[in-house]
């Protein structure tokens, strides 16, 4: 009995390790030389685009069908973090797919879309430094799963 007790705790410890390791093929990535002062964390040969809208600086870190970040960089309109959250949360919720906010954190919230009854999620994170401001969310092509953005929203923190 206690050897079949000792392979079941062996086999849930496995699956553990092999949930928390999914996580693990993030890497820290320096966006500098692509024109923004900031780092993240994304998979290892990430594919990165970068096109200066003149206004504002758009940046998109890309590997598989489940990862897809884009940044939007421009300066700072303010520098209360929170204003710029709610003008986000007021932007999707207008959105003809908005479904529901998920979670709602200090920097950023995670959200829901029904597009022809097919669940899509999304986020949004807002940073400020000096006097710029980020904007993260999701690339625009593509659909993600909860876990997908759950990922990619803390890969931007």
């Amino acid at each position: 009995m206690r050897i079949i007790y000792a392979f079941l705790l062996l086999a849930l410890m496995s699956i553990q390790s092999c949930k928390s390791d999914a996580g693990s093929g993030l890497a820290k990535l320096d966006l500098l030389s692509h024109g923004l002062p900031i780092s993240i964390k994304a998979p290892e040969g990430a594919e990165i685009v970068t096109d200066d809208m003149g206004v504002w600086t758009d940046v998109t870190v890309k590997s598989g069908d489940d990862y897809y970040v884009q940044i939007i960089a421009s300066d700072a309109v303010t520098f209360e973090k929170a204003d710029i959250i709610a003008e986000q949360l007021k932007t999707v919720k207008e959105s003809t797919f908005f479904s529901k906010i998920l979670e709602e954190y200090e920097d950023g919230f995670i959200y829901e879309k029904k597009i022809d009854d097919k669940l899509n999620f999304d986020f949004r994170h807002v940073k400020i430094q000096g006097d710029k401001e980020y904007i993260f969310q999701t690339g625009l092509i593509g659909t993600f799963t909860e876990d997908d953005v759950r990922t990619m929203y803390g890969s931007v923190q």
